[in-house]
């Protein structure tokens, strides 16, 4: 069989599609040249390789030559995995929505011009047949085709348009305002109207685990300390939680989340599983489980970083980007049981402890089956030890059916959430295993992604392209500053630097405030988009603004400082009236506002890790605690200051103030006590 142009990619979603007889092109000049030529439009098709709708739409119509015959004769066809050029992806959503006045998602099917690529037409997924109120696939090639030869007129009128509502969505910044924390206030007051009090998470179904939103919840409760508003942000985060780790969108086997719930409960997910969303869900449990005490936070947390570093660690030492949802052609199959299949696998005592707590005796819930959710409440958290060995059981039976695909390129952006989420569980779980993962990480995206002191943003099969985004930058230098609080390398502090640097080189906008999401010297596309709301992902303004307000303070470094309040700036409108859909930038402006806590420990190892270990307990947020060992020399001018000497020493620094060398433990817990 003859292969199309998508034979030599190395995306696992560009070769699912390398032998369908649509004749594909990747996003690229041949394409966009053939389309000039001919004068075809671009039939843009995007999508990732655990989306079940993905599947769906490539069965029925890319592998049906009737379908691929008609796309061929009137289009240029290009196919995009939007984990790979997640600029396009966001280009063209937008563009979609202003199109249609809908939402989103994938797979994203949009009609482009080949004049300058605007779109002039699209949608999400088409079935074959009419069905769901949706036209077949085939009128729709056939109609659009038409209006392109027909109407020339009407599509350039279209395109400009669309180009005109595009350039208008940049948000205009506001310099020279006084921020202050009326965003936090009226992020509280959002958090509280859009919170589910039955079930937990904010929004009704289908519902996504927004881990900034919670992130906030537990910051409001930090920030301020005991109080009624304070204990409400921690039991919104906590019931927010405990409502996904007994629900179906984790994985009560193997670990890990799924991507959302289709319902309000947490019962029924869509059963990809991506590495973003865990290594952001990671972060938030053993956050929660510091902060509270509480054993399912731990146990959830540190199932999550097992599932990582057992089914998601690449050998060369990066993760890997994703679990299919479908398996054998059906979603979830992997996942979903039979009560006899169970009964069969278990002992009648294990069975007895196992069927009620994970709701075998209701009825089946997915499809003729069950889907595993804790039924049963457990008052006190802890797993009791038949269940314990029912479970280790059935994950041993599961291991042994088809598994889904996974997704092998190691993503950079992704890569850092998950670094972090490693990070901080190694750290508050006192999990030092869980630091040589993320280490390990580290030392492969310095090695395969960083070339000549640019960042790549893919890699897979020992190759690393495209140009790296704002997110690759942003993420990888917040995991840096994570993980050196957690163990340091004077070069990761150096890398963070560098990435920052970058970040203020490439994509920073001088004139207006924030970060574009693509560097200067990208491909130049219909639109250089600025997004300051979080999606799937936190958005790369918000934690861009974080990771230069904490640099700038640990460095002394103004220009920092600058870009941080710059960013703030650009997107205060948006803090102001849409707190809740920027939580990362809300975040961001409380440790620009709290001029950053920075604690600094001078000691051998063993007494460094006992003074940190001593003032976690007086957690706050956006504070930085960093042990460098006594024996580090190369450090920056504003770290080489802090001596070492022959016993532990603490410094104390509130923003550009620092205090004399603190000797004694408790003095430093104390002055840690006392806010200014």
């Amino acid at each position: 069989m003859q292969r199309n142009h998508l034979a030599a990619e190395t995306s696992p979603y560009l070769q699912q599609h390398a032998d369908n007889p649509v004749d594909w092109y990747p996003w690229g000049d041949e394409a966009l040249t053939r389309a000039r030529q001919e004068d075809k439009p671009i039939l843009l098709s995007i999508g990732y390789s655990a989306c079940h709708w993905c599947h769906v739409m490539a069965h029925e119509s890319f592998e049906d030559p009737a379908t691929a015959e008609l796309m061929n004769r009137g289009f240029v066809n290009i196919k995009v995995d939007r984990e790979e050029r997640p600029d396009l992806d966001r280009i063209y959503q937008i563009a979609q929505q202003l199109i249609t006045g809908r939402g989103g998602g994938w797979p994203l099917t949009m009609f482009l011009s080949p004049l300058d690529q605007q779109a002039f037409f699209g949608g999400t997924y088409f079935p074959k047949e009419r069905r769901h109120g949706l036209p077949p696939f085939s009128e729709i090639l056939t109609r659009v085709a038409e209006f392109y030869r027909q109407r020339p007129q009407e599509v350039r009128e279209l395109t400009t348009r669309l180009s005109e509502a595009l350039a208008e969505l940049t948000p205009q910044g506001a310099p020279g305002i006084e921020l202050d924390a009326t965003p936090l206030e009226r992020a509280h007051r959002a958090l509280r109207s859009a919170f589910d009090p039955r079930f937990g998470g904010f929004g009704g179904a289908p519902k996504f685990p927004h881990v900034p939103q919670i992130e906030r919840c537990l910051r409001e409760w930090q920030r301020h300390g005991q109080g009624a508003a304070q204990d409400e942000a921690l039991a919104m985060a906590c019931q927010t939680l405990r409502g996904i780790a007994d629900g179906g969108l984790f994985d009560h086997l193997g670990g890990g989340f799924a991507r959302y719930s289709l319902d309000e409960s947490w019962t029924i997910p869509h059963f990809e599983k991506m590495l973003y969303d865990n290594g952001q869900l990671l972060a938030v449990y053993a956050t929660a489980a510091r902060a509270t005490g509480r054993a399912l936070f731990r146990r959830t947390a540190l199932e999550t970083a097992g599932w990582l570093t057992r089914e998601m660690r690449a050998p060369e030492g990066g993760f890997y980007s994703s679990l299919d949802a479908d398996s054998q052609g059906h979603e979830g199959r992997f996942y979903v049981w039979q009560s006899d299949e169970v009964r069969s696998l278990l002992t009648p005592a294990e069975y007895a402890a196992f069927a009620p707590r994970y709701g075998l005796e209701g009825s089946p819930n997915f499809e003729g089956a069950w889907h595993l959710r804790v039924a049963l409440d457990d008052e006190d958290e802890h797993m009791p030890a038949r269940v314990g060995a029912a479970r280790a059981k059935l994950l041993a039976a599961r291991n042994l059916r088809v598994w889904p695909a996974r997704d092998e390129k190691i993503l950079t952006s992704w890569n850092a959430l998950a670094i972090k989420g490693l990070a901080i569980a190694a750290r508050t779980l006192e999990r030092p295993d869980l630091a040589e993962a993320a280490t390990g990480a580290v030392d492969f995206l310095h090695r395969a992604l960083w070339r000549g002191g640019r960042l790549l943003a893919s890699y897979k099969d020992g190759r690393a392209h495209l140009q790296a985004y704002l997110d690759d930058h942003a993420f990888l230098a917040d995991a840096l500053i994570e993980l050196l609080q957690t163990r340091w390398r004077s070069r990761d502090l150096e890398w963070a630097r560098a990435l920052a640097d970058c970040m203020l080189e490439q994509f920073e906008d001088r004139a207006a405030g924030g970060f574009f999401f693509t560097a200067a010297d990208h491909e130049r596309l219909i639109l250089r988009s600025k997004s300051f709301a979080d999606e799937s992902v936190p958005a790369g303004n918000g934690v861009a603004a974080s990771v230069l307000t904490r640099l700038g303070y640990l460095l002394a470094e103004p220009r920092y400082l600058e870009a941080a309040e710059r960013t703030l700036e650009a997107g205060w409108s948006l803090l102001l009236e849409h707190p809740l859909e920027h939580a990362s930038l809300v975040n961001a402006l409380e440790d620009f506002l709290s001029t950053s806590e920075i604690v600094i420990i001078r000691a051998e190892p063993e007494p460094a890790a006992d003074w940190a270990r001593a003032i976690a307990a007086a957690d706050a947020p956006g504070r930085l605690v960093l042990s460098i060992p006594a024996d580090v020399t190369d450090l920056p001018p504003a770290l080489a200051m802090k001596h070492a000497g022959p016993a532990p020493l603490a410094y104390l620094c509130r923003g550009t103030t620092c205090s004399a060398p603190i000797t004694d433990r408790r003095a430093l817990e104390e002055a840690l006590r006392v806010r200014p």
